[in-house]
């Protein structure tokens, strides 16, 4: 469940709250906000500044519990870090930290005055929205496959409020249907494998798309004997080792006039084994992510069907798990693709594109969209090159990957360009089919990008490498939700 988002009309000192957040500056500046509840509660908050117990370092936090002239119960002081040089990924951090500290509190709702800080070259719409969404990311637990625990009859954090103008409404609006989308995709991708495969992932759109019917949601599934007579080569080669047999999402969204819709494919491996080109052991279990594109683009379609953006999307998801088997394909093997291109086999490892290629395939034949965008967890190069910061973004088209990036810098979920030039296809060919899987250990993340390319002739088309930012590390590590906001934001530019 989302928290819940308001507008608070109250002020800092007089807000009859469980907890109200405030921030200070590194140098001892209060906020307007920390300056107000430092007055009514007789300086309560200077001495601390003056003590050393509030530094004012970035994300730093302490409670004042009861302080006599104010009315909240508790007041949460944030540390802002140095006033210069305050910028959008520090304001980002400052609320993360904030609700952190404010989810360790037995409290089920806040008053954050934080969105009062001065962030150069954004708005306050822009400055809730992403306080909110914050503060959802921070309060979000995943709990679906833990035995069910009795309460403690603890309050949780359930909603916040935001001083702001009644202009930020628009923040609030934005950041519920976002925080809804980053959830959908982060509880798909945190779930075992032996709950979310193919026709796990197929239920979960079908269940969407028929609670949002009155809003022009639609859904069909394609099975394997339909992607047979379809011709789907290169997905069903993947499957085939598999008792989980794959799976063809396709959902759809009319929200705007008759016109060609918007694009977004997922690559949706729900376990990855490697195949007969099997993985070693060691962190194979962080292989139920490799579904993250998946997961990121039905959570970018639920955001954009709760926000109502008048638009025409279509998501398609290729669903597969890639096991060893008897009946497994094999390096060497040469599979015949939607498009009519051979594909020589050299690494079974690299079995995203060979879901993606005939994916893309179906997209473009079919719905011959205005854009098609793809994301995946698609290669381990692309951490090697921009680590865990960054997405990796390849496009031929200079403008739809300004779009993009644009989109990643207002979102604050940021992506990196690659080149995309014909000058690495030379690593993808191959004396036995039209075109080999793998291009060589030289750089991979590029020339699995220059493979997609080859089954995208034509389309306005952006490919997302989300290997290193779909989830956390470790064994511990939770999705991340992933390139929801980005492509979130990319649709909301869309739609005006």
């Amino acid at each position: 469940m989302t928290l819940q988002f308001s507008l608070a009309s109250t002020a800092p000192e007089t807000a009859d709250t469980p907890c109200v957040v405030v921030g200070v500056y590194e140098n001892g500046l209060l906020t307007s906000a920390a300056a107000r509840v430092d007055g009514a509660a007789g300086g309560a908050i200077k001495r601390q500044v003056e003590s050393g117990d509030i530094t004012g370092k970035a994300g730093s936090s302490t409670v004042l519990f009861a302080p006599e002239g104010v009315q909240a119960k508790r007041v949460l002081v944030v540390g802002l870090g140095g006033q210069k040089g305050f910028d959008a990924a520090r304001y980002q951090k400052v609320n993360l930290e904030a609700a952190r500290a404010l989810t360790r509190l037995p409290i089920d709702s806040a008053v954050s005055f934080l969105a009062e800080a001065d962030v150069p070259g954004r708005d306050s719409v822009w400055r809730i929205r992403t306080a909110a969404l914050a503060f959802d990311y921070a309060a979000y637990r995943y709990t679906a496959s833990f035995k069910p625990r009795e309460k403690n009859g603890q309050p949780e954090l359930r909603s916040v409020s935001f001083g702001a103008d009644a202009q930020a409404q628009a923040g609030i609006d934005q950041a519920a249907a976002i925080a809804e989308g980053v959830r959908f995709a982060r509880e798909l991708a945190n779930l075992p494998p032996n709950i979310c495969n193919p026709a796990y992932l197929a239920e979960q759109a079908l269940k969407f798309a028929q609670a949002h019917a009155e809003r022009h949601v639609s859904c069909k599934v394609l099975d394997h004997e339909e992607m047979e007579r379809f011709g789907f080569g290169s997905l069903l080669a993947v499957g085939r080792g598999s008792a989980n047999r794959p799976k063809l999402i396709v959902l759809e969204y009319n929200g705007g006039a008759d016109e060609k819709p918007y694009a977004m494919v997922g690559k949706g491996i729900t376990f990855d084994t490697g195949g007969i080109s099997l993985k070693p052991g060691p962190g194979m279990e962080e292989m139920k992510f490799d579904m993250g594109g998946a997961a990121g683009v039905l959570g970018a379609f639920v955001s954009a069907v709760k926000l109502g953006l008048r638009l025409n999307l279509v998501c398609v998801v290729p669903a597969v798990e890639n096991m060893p088997d008897g009946d497994s394909y094999r390096p060497s093997d040469v599979l015949t693709s939607l498009s009519g291109l051979t594909i020589e086999v050299l690494n079974t490892d690299a079995e995203g594109r060979l879901i993606l290629c005939d994916a893309l395939t179906y997209t473009a034949q079919t719905f011959q969209p205005k854009v098609l965008i793809d994301a995946a967890t698609l290669t381990g190069a692309c951490v090697i090159a921009l680590g865990k910061h960054a997405s990796g973004l390849m496009s031929k088209h200079d403008d739809l990957a300004e779009e993009l990036l644009s989109a990643g810098e207002t979102s604050l979920d940021r992506a990196w360009r690659l080149p995309l030039w014909d000058d690495y296809q030379v690593q993808l060919e191959s004396g036995f089919a039209d075109v080999a899987n793998i291009g060589g250990k030289n750089a991979g993340a590029i020339t699995a990008g220059c493979f997609l390319a080859r089954f995208t002739e034509g389309q306005r088309w952006a490919h997302l490498d989300i290997a290193g930012t779909a989830w956390d590390e470790g064994r511990k590590g939770l999705a991340t939700g992933r390139p929801v906001p980005l492509l979130a934001q990319w649709l909301i530019d869309r739609a005006g």
